[in-house]
């Protein structure tokens, strides 16, 4: 997919603009209305051949879009928390023992990365209830635990790990994950929920993809819960600007030099990463590679990480990754002397 998005609606939306036709081999759709102003759509991705159109898991993947929540409005407010509560309930059918572990995911200290955590303190943990009255179900309420694991780079511990141990204590029947996800039209920002019942990536939404969660790797069924919060630069860029304006400005800006890369050096660089490198390098705009974050690596790491950002991105001997930390002003020198020999040239 060229455009980078989370959502399994949009990436059908992107196979229909390439092939030209609706209809997916090994993939189902089925649509259900709340009112005027809120539709869900049931994407079934059932086979591997579907899988790599949609280029998702297999599974379900449920869509509620909600365009008016935006305004607020505790009627459509209440609409929407109805809409959820059914279709998370196709998920995730109530019975009497049902045991349920909620996992906030996300970096509560960075908004856009907040969703998880933020959502955990408004739900109703019950679990401590069922012990203290040794109560082995309700016909209401469900035993419900829950836990916001941080991100790695605060914990130093991948959030499978940490949702894996507190999973053999609490022995869930379903792990319900909540995550930010990263959306391909600003539109979706907040308006729309994303359930599946496939994995989810911790930090996807972010461009920061750690250990997936599934039933292999944490020892229950997961179903996840996102929101789309942000949007990846560089699908802004191509979707506002489209592809003819997009060639047009990189083929005949006079004034354009050079376009700098920016990439997470604790990372190797991601597909998009690659596919984005690959259309500067098309119109010779290539070769300046800053590596973000560069505080968050060890001296000895760092030139790991770096030699691996040059073989992913395919770089030649004269091209330029530097290393650089927004918090330590870490390698900002060399990036403006760059700069200023390009502008002087």
């Amino acid at each position: 997919m060229r455009f980078r998005t989370d959502l399994a609606i949009e990436n059908r939306q992107m196979y229909e603009e390439t092939h030209g036709k609706s209809d997916i081999e090994g993939v189902t759709i089925t649509k259900r209305s709340y009112g005027e102003d809120i539709l869900a759509t049931e994407i079934t991705i059932e086979s591997e051949i579907g899988a790599r159109h949609l280029e998702k898991p297999a599974g379900r993947y449920i869509t509620i879009e909600l365009d008016r929540l935006l305004e607020g409005r505790n009627e459509i407010k209440r609409r929407a928390s109805q809409a959820l509560a059914s279709e998370l309930e196709k998920m995730i059918p109530f019975s009497y023992e049902l045991k349920v572990l909620v996992a906030g995911l996300g970096n509560i200290q960075v908004t856009p990365d907040a969703l998880g955590p933020r959502t955990l303190q408004k739900v109703d943990i019950t679990r401590h209830l069922f012990i203290a009255y040794e109560a082995d179900g309700d016909e209401e309420m469900a035993c419900v635990s829950g836990i916001a694991p941080g991100v790695t780079g605060t914990t130093g511990l991948e959030t499978a790990e940490i949702i894996k141990k507190t999973a053999e204590i609490a022995k869930p029947d379903v792990i319900v994950a909540v995550d930010s996800l990263a959306a391909r039209d600003i539109k979706r920002v907040s308006t729309t929920i994303q359930i599946n019942d496939t994995v989810i990536y911790p930090g996807g939404g972010m461009g920061n993809t750690r250990t997936e969660l599934s039933r292999e790797t944490v020892g229950a069924k997961v179903v996840s819960i996102g929101v789309p919060t942000v949007i990846d630069s560089k699908t802004l860029i191509l979707e506002a600007m489209g592809d003819e304006q997009a060639e047009e400005y990189f083929r005949n800006r006079q004034s354009l030099k050079k376009v700098v890369q920016l990439v997470d050096i604790r990372h190797a660089p991601s597909a998009q990463d690659v596919q984005m490198y690959e259309y500067l390098r098309h119109y010779g705009l290539d070769g300046l590679v800053v590596a973000t974050k560069a505080d968050k690596v060890s001296r000895n790491e760092m030139q790991k990480c770096m030699k691996t950002i040059r073989q992913t991105l395919k770089l030649r001997p004269e091209d330029l990754v530097i290393p650089v930390s927004a918090l330590k002003r870490q390698g900002h020198d060399n990036l403006l002397g760059e700069i200023e020999k390009l502008l002087e040239g």
